[in-house]
C-alpha cells in the first residue's frame, strides 16, 4: 500500500492513521510557520511606554478622522466659548454696572437674553438646507445695506465712543448693523462665486473681482463713515479670504492687498487717534497724557493672573482701572481671574473651532459650502486674533469684541447664526449624513431587536440570539 501523501502546508498526524482520525474527530491542521505560544509566556498587554504612546496616537488619529468630528468640534467649542463668555461678562461687568447705579447682573442679563436669541438663530441655521441659505443671501445683503445707510441719517444713527454705527431700538437696546455686514458679505459673496464657478468664469479677473470687490468696498465705505476701522478690518479679511478660496492669482491677490494696505496707511496717518493707538503697541508705560492707559492696564491684568489666576470675581483691574473690561478687553480679565490656564483654554477652543471650519471647507464638494465655511472661519479667527493681539500688546487696539465671548448682542447674534451655518455644512458631508442616519431609528421600527452602531450596518437579532 503506497504511503499517504502529505499535502503542502499540512503536518501529518503523528501516531494516528487516517481511519482513526476520522473516527475520533479530525484535528484542525495548523498553518505552516505558526506556532502556539508556550504556556506562561504571554506578551504583556500594556507594552512599553513607547508602544502605549503609539497606540494612543493611532486611537486619536482614528477618532480625529471620524466623519462627525467637525460637527462635534464646532458645536462643542462654540457652546463652551459662549458659556464661559457669559460667566466672564458677569464677572467683568458687575462693578461697572454698580458704578452706573444698575444691578450687578444688568449687563449679564442683556447678554444672556442675546445668547438665548442667538441659540435660536443657531438652531434654525443648522437645520436650514443649503438652498435656503443661498436664497437668503440677497435679502440679507439688501437689508444690511439699508440699515447701514440709516445709521448715517441724522436723528436715527447713534454715536458711541466717537463711532456712529448704532441704531436705537428703544430703551437700553441698540443695534449695530455693521456686525451683520460680515454675515451678509459671506452669504452673498459665496453664492456669487459659486454661480460663477459653475459657469467656469472665475478664471477671468473681471468676473472674479466684479461685482464682489465693489460691493465689499461699498460696505467698507459705509462702515468707515461711522469711524469703525476695526469692523472694516474684519470685513477686509473676509474679502481676502473669499478671493483666496476662489483661487485668485498671486499677482492679483498681492495687488488688492497692496491697494488695501495703502488705504489703511492713509486712514491711520490722517487720524491722530489711530496714530496714538499704533504707538501703543508693546507699551509698558501709560506714557504722556496716559495715551496708552488701556493697553498697559490690559498687560497688568494678564501679568497679575499667574498660572491659575486670582479667582473668579477677584479681578482688581475691573474696578475702574481697565476701560471696556467686559467688551474689548474681557480677555485680559479672563487672564487675571483664571490665569494662564484660562487664557490657553480660550485659545484652544478658538483653535478647535477654526480647525473644524477649515475641515468642513476642505472636504466638501459644494462650492457654495466651501466659500461660506471658509468665509465664516476667516471672520471668526481673524476677529479673535485682532482682539487677543491688541490685549497682548502685539497689535493696535481696534475696538472689536472677542467673538462669542465679549459683551454685545449685535456682535453675538450674527456670529451664532454663522456658527449654525458651519454646523449645517458639517451635517451635510456625505459621511456625516450617513453616520447621523445610522444613529436614528427608521420609522415604524422598534428599538428592541436591533443594535445601533455608528458607521456600522444595523444587525437584526434573531429570537435564538444568532445573527
Amino acid at each position: 500500500m503506497p504511503a499517504k501523501q502529505v499535502l503542502p502546508g499540512r503536518r501529518p498526524s503523528a501516531g494516528k492513521s487516517a481511519g482513526s482520525a476520522k473516527g475520533a474527530g479530525a484535528v484542525r491542521p495548523q498553518a505552516q510557520g505558526r506556532r502556539r505560544p508556550a504556556l506562561g509566556l504571554r506578551r504583556p498587554a500594556g507594552g512599553g511606554p513607547l508602544t502605549r504612546l503609539r497606540r494612543t496616537q493611532r486611537q486619536l488619529a482614528r477618532a480625529w478622522d471620524r466623519p462627525l468630528t467637525a460637527y462635534y468640534l464646532i458645536f462643542g467649542s462654540s457652546l463652551l466659548i459662549t458659556v464661559l463668555g457669559l460667566v466672564m461678562v458677569y464677572s467683568a461687568s458687575m462693578i461697572k454696572a454698580l458704578q452706573l447705579g444698575l444691578g450687578d447682573a444688568y449687563f449679564f442679563k442683556k447678554q444672556f437674553l442675546a445668547a438665548l436669541i442667538g441659540t435660536g438663530l443657531l438652531l434654525v441655521a443648522s437645520r436650514m438646507p443649503v438652498k435656503l441659505h443661498r436664497a437668503l443671501s440677497y435679502p440679507v445683503l439688501a437689508g444690511t445695506l439699508f440699515l447701514m445707510v440709516l445709521v448715517q441719517v441724522p436723528g436715527i444713527g447713534v454715536s458711541i465712543n466717537g463711532n456712529q454705527n448704532w441704531i436705537s431700538l428703544g430703551g437700553p437696546f441698540m443695534l449695530q448693523p455693521s456686525e451683520f455686514g460680515k454675515l451678509a458679505l459671506i452669504l452673498w459673496g459665496a453664492d456669487l462665486l459659486a454661480r460663477k464657478g459653475d459657469k467656469e468664469l472665475l478664471s477671468q479677473w473681471k468676473h472674479l473681482l466684479v461685482p464682489l470687490v465693489p460691493v465689499a468696498f461699498l460696505l467698507l465705505g459705509l462702515i468707515m463713515l461711522g469711524g469703525d476701522m476695526g469692523t472694516a478690518m474684519i470685513l477686509g479679511a473676509v474679502l481676502f479670504g473669499l478671493l483666496w478660496l476662489a483661487g485668485a492669482p498671486t499677482r492679483m491677490f498681492v495687488g488688492v492687498l497692496g491697494f488695501a494696505g495703502v488705504i489703511v496707511a492713509l486712514l491711520i496717518k490722517t487720524s491722530p487717534h489711530r496714530m496714538d493707538r499704533l504707538a501703543c503697541i508693546g507699551a509698558t508705560d501709560p506714557g504722556r497724557n496716559d495715551l496708552c492707559w488701556q493697553a498697559v492696564h490690559g498687560i497688568y491684568a494678564l501679568a497679575s493672573g499667574g498660572w491659575f489666576g486670582s479667582g473668579l470675581g477677584a479681578s482688581v483691574e475691573k474696578w475702574g482701572q481697565l476701560p471696556e473690561a467686559h467688551t474689548d478687553f474681557i480677555f485680559a480679565i479672563t487672564g487675571e481671574e483664571l490665569g494662564l490656564a484660562g487664557t490657553l483654554s480660550v485659545l484652544a477652543l478658538f483653535a478647535a473651532l477654526g480647525y473644524a471650519g477649515i475641515r468642513v471647507a476642505g472636504r466638501t464638494e459644494d462650492s457654495f459650502v466651501r466659500y461660506a465655511a471658509g468665509g465664516v472661519t476667516t471672520w471668526i479667527t481673524a476677529q479673535a486674533v485682532i482682539n487677543i493681539g491688541a490685549v497682548l500688546g502685539l497689535l493696535p487696539i481696534a475696538g472689536v469684541p472677542l467673538p462669542l465671548f465679549s459683551y454685545g448682542g449685535s456682535a453675538l447674534l450674527p456670529t451664532m447664526f454663522a456658527v449654525g451655518l458651519l454646523i449645517a455644512f458639517a451635517r451635510e458631508e456625505p459621511a456625516a449624513r450617513a453616520a447621523l442616519a445610522m444613529r436614528r431609528p427608521r420609522k415604524g421600527r422598534k428599538w428592541s431587536g436591533q443594535r445601533w452602531k455608528s458607521m456600522r450596518r444595523r444587525v437584526k437579532r434573531r429570537p435564538s440570539g444568532e445573527r
